[in-house]
Protein backbone atom coordinates (compact mmCIF):
# COMPACT_ATOMS: atom_id res chain seq x y z
CA UNK A 1 0.00 0.00 0.00
CA UNK A 2 2.94 2.61 1.01
CA UNK A 3 4.78 2.14 -2.79
CA UNK A 4 1.26 1.62 -4.39
CA UNK A 5 -0.33 5.21 -3.32
CA UNK A 6 0.56 8.74 -3.84
CA UNK A 7 2.11 10.54 -1.25
CA UNK A 8 0.02 13.19 -1.94
CA UNK A 9 -3.31 10.94 -1.30
CA UNK A 10 -1.61 9.23 1.74
CA UNK A 11 -0.69 12.14 3.06
CA UNK A 12 -4.27 14.34 2.62
CA UNK A 13 -5.92 11.22 4.14
CA UNK A 14 -3.75 11.62 7.03
CA UNK A 15 -4.47 15.13 7.48
CA UNK A 16 -8.49 14.44 7.35
CA UNK A 17 -8.16 11.94 9.58
CA UNK A 18 -6.18 12.96 12.29
CA UNK A 19 -7.93 16.76 12.33
CA UNK A 20 -9.28 18.03 15.52
CA UNK A 21 -12.78 17.82 13.69
CA UNK A 22 -12.81 14.59 12.80
CA UNK A 23 -11.42 13.31 15.84
CA UNK A 24 -14.05 15.44 17.58
CA UNK A 25 -16.71 13.27 16.13
CA UNK A 26 -15.31 10.36 16.66
CA UNK A 27 -15.33 11.46 20.29
CA UNK A 28 -19.10 12.43 19.84
CA UNK A 29 -19.91 8.97 17.92
CA UNK A 30 -18.74 6.52 20.75
CA UNK A 31 -20.50 8.66 22.90
CA UNK A 32 -24.26 8.33 20.97
CA UNK A 33 -22.68 4.64 20.24
CA UNK A 34 -22.87 4.13 24.26
CA UNK A 35 -26.49 5.66 24.36
CA UNK A 36 -27.98 3.14 21.97
CA UNK A 37 -26.17 0.25 23.40
CA UNK A 38 -27.30 1.32 26.67
CA UNK A 39 -31.02 1.78 25.49
CA UNK A 40 -30.95 -1.85 23.73
CA UNK A 41 -30.37 -3.26 27.31
CA UNK A 42 -33.67 -1.50 28.39
CA UNK A 43 -36.72 -3.75 27.31
CA UNK A 44 -39.34 -1.13 26.46
CA UNK A 45 -36.57 1.05 24.50
CA UNK A 46 -35.79 -1.84 22.55
CA UNK A 47 -39.23 -3.03 21.60
CA UNK A 48 -40.50 0.11 20.21
CA UNK A 49 -37.45 1.11 18.43
CA UNK A 50 -34.99 -2.07 18.38
CA UNK A 51 -34.53 -1.65 14.08
CA UNK A 52 -34.13 2.09 14.76
CA UNK A 53 -31.16 1.48 17.26
CA UNK A 54 -29.53 -1.62 14.87
CA UNK A 55 -29.63 0.47 11.92
CA UNK A 56 -27.97 3.40 13.53
CA UNK A 57 -25.62 1.18 15.37
CA UNK A 58 -24.38 -0.34 11.99
CA UNK A 59 -23.95 2.89 10.59
CA UNK A 60 -21.86 4.08 13.41
CA UNK A 61 -19.47 0.97 13.05
CA UNK A 62 -19.34 2.24 8.82
CA UNK A 63 -17.92 5.37 10.16
CA UNK A 64 -15.45 3.60 12.53
CA UNK A 65 -14.60 1.12 9.68
CA UNK A 66 -13.94 3.99 7.14
CA UNK A 67 -11.64 6.18 9.74
CA UNK A 68 -9.46 2.73 10.51
CA UNK A 69 -9.34 2.54 6.40
CA UNK A 70 -8.26 5.76 6.54
CA UNK A 71 -5.23 5.63 8.92
CA UNK A 72 -4.27 2.53 6.79
CA UNK A 73 -4.05 4.61 3.83
CA UNK A 74 -2.49 7.09 5.33
CA UNK A 75 0.34 5.08 7.59
CA UNK A 76 0.63 1.88 5.27
CA UNK A 77 2.59 -0.94 6.91
CA UNK A 78 3.66 1.71 9.84
CA UNK A 79 0.46 1.91 10.87
CA UNK A 80 1.11 -1.55 12.71
CA UNK A 81 3.73 0.01 14.63
CA UNK A 82 1.43 2.43 16.25
CA UNK A 83 -0.17 0.46 19.42
CA UNK A 84 -3.30 2.67 19.79
CA UNK A 85 -4.00 2.34 16.62
CA UNK A 86 -3.58 -1.11 16.37
CA UNK A 87 -5.96 -0.81 19.53
CA UNK A 88 -8.42 0.91 17.73
CA UNK A 89 -8.13 -1.85 14.77
CA UNK A 90 -8.41 -4.86 17.19
CA UNK A 91 -11.83 -3.11 18.99
CA UNK A 92 -13.36 -2.22 15.35
CA UNK A 93 -12.35 -5.67 14.17
CA UNK A 94 -13.75 -7.48 16.98
CA UNK A 95 -17.16 -5.52 16.26
CA UNK A 96 -17.32 -7.02 12.78
CA UNK A 97 -17.21 -10.40 13.81
CA UNK A 98 -20.76 -11.89 13.33
CA UNK A 99 -21.88 -12.43 16.59
CA UNK A 100 -25.85 -13.74 17.81
CA UNK A 101 -26.76 -14.06 21.63
CA UNK A 102 -24.59 -13.73 24.51
CA UNK A 103 -21.41 -12.84 22.31
CA UNK A 104 -23.24 -9.88 21.30
CA UNK A 105 -22.22 -7.93 24.17
CA UNK A 106 -19.05 -7.56 22.65
CA UNK A 107 -19.95 -4.57 20.90
CA UNK A 108 -19.90 -2.58 23.72
CA UNK A 109 -15.68 -3.08 23.70
CA UNK A 110 -16.24 -0.19 20.99
CA UNK A 111 -16.47 1.81 23.90
CA UNK A 112 -13.58 1.63 25.18
CA UNK A 113 -11.64 3.69 21.57
CA UNK A 114 -12.50 6.61 24.24
CA UNK A 115 -9.67 5.95 25.96
CA UNK A 116 -7.09 5.91 22.47
CA UNK A 117 -9.20 9.26 21.81
CA UNK A 118 -8.95 11.26 24.73
CA UNK A 119 -5.02 11.98 26.04
CA UNK A 120 -5.36 11.80 29.51
CA UNK A 121 -7.29 8.59 29.51
CA UNK A 122 -4.33 7.79 27.29
CA UNK A 123 -1.68 8.56 29.52
CA UNK A 124 -3.28 6.91 32.35
CA UNK A 125 -3.47 3.73 30.48
CA UNK A 126 0.44 4.37 29.69
CA UNK A 127 1.22 5.03 33.46
CA UNK A 128 -0.63 1.06 34.11
CA UNK A 129 1.37 -0.52 31.68
CA UNK A 130 4.65 1.23 32.58
CA UNK A 131 3.44 -0.12 36.75
CA UNK A 132 3.08 -3.72 35.36
CA UNK A 133 6.37 -4.67 36.59
CA UNK A 134 6.47 -3.47 40.00
CA UNK A 135 2.73 -4.35 40.15
CA UNK A 136 3.91 -8.25 39.87
CA UNK A 137 6.45 -8.07 42.12
CA UNK A 138 3.54 -6.71 44.75
CA UNK A 139 1.21 -9.46 43.62
CA UNK A 140 4.05 -11.93 44.65
CA UNK A 141 4.29 -10.68 47.45
CA UNK A 142 0.55 -10.78 48.11
CA UNK A 143 0.25 -14.22 47.16
CA UNK A 144 2.94 -15.12 49.13
CA UNK A 145 1.48 -13.52 52.31
CA UNK A 146 -2.25 -14.63 51.47
CA UNK A 147 -0.16 -18.63 51.49
CA UNK A 148 1.54 -18.23 54.69
CA UNK A 149 -1.70 -17.03 56.27
CA UNK A 150 -4.22 -19.52 54.97
CA UNK A 151 -1.57 -21.92 55.79
CA UNK A 152 -1.85 -20.86 59.49
CA UNK A 153 -5.50 -20.18 59.47
CA UNK A 154 -6.39 -23.91 58.31
CA UNK A 155 -4.35 -25.26 61.27
CA UNK A 156 -5.47 -22.95 63.88
CA UNK A 157 -9.14 -22.73 62.61
CA UNK A 158 -10.08 -25.54 60.07
CA UNK A 159 -10.95 -27.64 62.83
CA UNK A 160 -13.89 -25.70 64.44
CA UNK A 161 -14.87 -23.79 61.13
CA UNK A 162 -14.42 -25.79 57.97
CA UNK A 163 -16.59 -23.01 55.95
CA UNK A 164 -14.30 -20.79 56.17
CA UNK A 165 -11.04 -22.61 56.76
CA UNK A 166 -11.44 -26.23 56.07
CA UNK A 167 -8.75 -26.45 53.97
CA UNK A 168 -6.14 -23.95 52.38
CA UNK A 169 -8.50 -22.89 49.10
CA UNK A 170 -11.49 -21.57 51.53
CA UNK A 171 -8.60 -20.25 53.86
CA UNK A 172 -7.40 -18.05 51.36
CA UNK A 173 -10.51 -17.06 50.03
CA UNK A 174 -11.74 -16.43 53.46
CA UNK A 175 -8.82 -14.17 53.69
CA UNK A 176 -9.38 -12.06 50.68
CA UNK A 177 -13.27 -11.48 51.49
CA UNK A 178 -11.03 -9.71 55.41
CA UNK A 179 -8.69 -8.36 53.26
CA UNK A 180 -11.08 -6.43 50.99
CA UNK A 181 -12.80 -5.55 54.52
CA UNK A 182 -16.48 -7.04 53.59
CA UNK A 183 -18.46 -8.15 56.72
CA UNK A 184 -14.88 -9.43 58.18
CA UNK A 185 -15.33 -8.10 61.70
CA UNK A 186 -18.97 -9.35 62.63
CA UNK A 187 -19.22 -12.02 60.00
CA UNK A 188 -15.95 -13.82 60.61
CA UNK A 189 -13.67 -12.33 63.00
CA UNK A 190 -16.15 -12.31 66.17
CA UNK A 191 -17.53 -15.68 65.61
CA UNK A 192 -13.97 -16.94 65.57
CA UNK A 193 -12.63 -14.92 68.60
CA UNK A 194 -16.18 -16.00 70.48
CA UNK A 195 -14.31 -19.93 70.14
CA UNK A 196 -10.86 -18.60 70.34
CA UNK A 197 -10.70 -15.32 72.17
CA UNK A 198 -6.92 -14.91 71.01
CA UNK A 199 -7.59 -14.94 67.33
CA UNK A 200 -7.27 -11.59 67.02
CA UNK A 201 -3.82 -11.77 67.55
CA UNK A 202 -3.92 -13.46 63.69
CA UNK A 203 -6.63 -11.19 62.00
CA UNK A 204 -5.23 -7.20 63.02
CA UNK A 205 -1.69 -8.32 62.14
CA UNK A 206 -3.25 -9.80 58.71
CA UNK A 207 -5.15 -6.71 58.27
CA UNK A 208 -2.32 -4.25 59.02
CA UNK A 209 0.34 -5.79 56.77
CA UNK A 210 -2.04 -6.82 53.94
CA UNK A 211 -5.06 -4.05 53.96
CA UNK A 212 -3.08 -0.81 54.76
CA UNK A 213 0.82 -1.76 53.83
CA UNK A 214 0.34 -3.88 50.18
CA UNK A 215 -2.34 -2.94 48.93
CA UNK A 216 -1.15 0.72 49.70
CA UNK A 217 2.04 -0.30 47.57
CA UNK A 218 -0.16 -1.01 44.50
CA UNK A 219 -1.24 3.00 44.44
CA UNK A 220 2.39 4.23 44.99
CA UNK A 221 3.95 2.44 42.38
CA UNK A 222 1.11 3.50 39.78
CA UNK A 223 1.38 7.01 40.94
CA UNK A 224 5.28 7.05 41.43
CA UNK A 225 5.20 5.55 37.49
CA UNK A 226 2.48 8.43 36.22
CA UNK A 227 5.04 11.02 37.78
CA UNK A 228 7.82 9.75 36.07
CA UNK A 229 6.07 9.33 33.22
CA UNK A 230 5.11 13.21 33.34
CA UNK A 231 8.51 14.21 34.16
CA UNK A 232 9.50 12.47 30.84
CA UNK A 233 6.81 14.53 29.19
CA UNK A 234 7.91 17.95 30.48
CA UNK A 235 11.67 16.99 30.01
CA UNK A 236 10.94 16.08 26.22
CA UNK A 237 8.89 19.04 25.87
CA UNK A 238 11.57 21.45 27.19
CA UNK A 239 14.30 19.68 24.75
CA UNK A 240 11.93 20.39 21.83
CA UNK A 241 11.19 23.94 22.80
CA UNK A 242 15.20 24.51 23.29
CA UNK A 243 16.33 22.69 19.83
CA UNK A 244 13.37 25.04 18.20
CA UNK A 245 14.63 27.88 20.06
CA UNK A 246 17.85 27.01 18.49
CA UNK A 247 16.81 26.63 15.48
CA UNK A 248 15.08 29.53 15.08
CA UNK A 249 18.00 31.54 17.06
CA UNK A 250 20.61 30.59 14.04
CA UNK A 251 19.69 32.90 11.64
CA UNK A 252 19.61 35.29 14.29
CA UNK A 253 23.23 34.70 15.15
CA UNK A 254 24.46 34.66 11.55
CA UNK A 255 23.12 38.10 11.26
CA UNK A 256 24.67 39.38 14.28
CA UNK A 257 28.01 37.85 13.04
CA UNK A 258 27.85 39.69 9.85
CA UNK A 259 26.91 42.76 11.83
CA UNK A 260 29.99 42.38 14.28
CA UNK A 261 32.37 41.72 11.01
CA UNK A 262 31.04 44.65 8.76
CA UNK A 263 31.47 46.86 12.25
CA UNK A 264 34.54 45.81 12.66
CA UNK A 265 35.66 46.28 8.81
CA UNK A 266 34.24 50.40 9.51
CA UNK A 267 36.50 50.52 12.01
CA UNK A 268 39.76 49.22 10.45
CA UNK A 269 38.62 51.44 7.99
CA UNK A 270 38.48 54.80 9.59
CA UNK A 271 41.37 53.77 11.59
CA UNK A 272 43.44 53.33 8.19
CA UNK A 273 42.10 56.89 7.45
CA UNK A 274 43.34 58.59 10.36
CA UNK A 275 46.77 56.95 10.03
CA UNK A 276 46.77 58.71 6.70
CA UNK A 277 45.10 61.91 6.75
CA UNK A 278 45.96 64.94 5.04
CA UNK A 279 49.17 66.76 6.93
CA UNK A 280 48.45 69.84 8.61
CA UNK A 281 50.08 73.44 8.01
CA UNK A 282 53.42 73.74 9.50
CA UNK A 283 54.64 70.18 9.55
CA UNK A 284 58.36 69.80 8.35
CA UNK A 285 59.09 68.87 4.78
Amino acid sequence: MEHNVPVSLRARAGRFVESVRVQRLIIALILVNAVLLGLEALPRAADAAGNWLLLADRAILAVFVAEILLKLLAHGPGFFRRPWDVFDFTVVAIALVPASGPMAVLRVLRLLRLVSMMPRLRFIVEALLKAIPGILSIIGLLTLLFYVFAVIATGLFGAAFPEWFGNLWRSMYTLFQIMTLESWSMGIARPVMAEFPWAWIFFVPFILIVTFTVLNLFIAIIVNAMQTMHEQELAEEHETIGRVVKEENVPLQEDLQALRQEIQALREEMASRDRGGPRKPGDGD
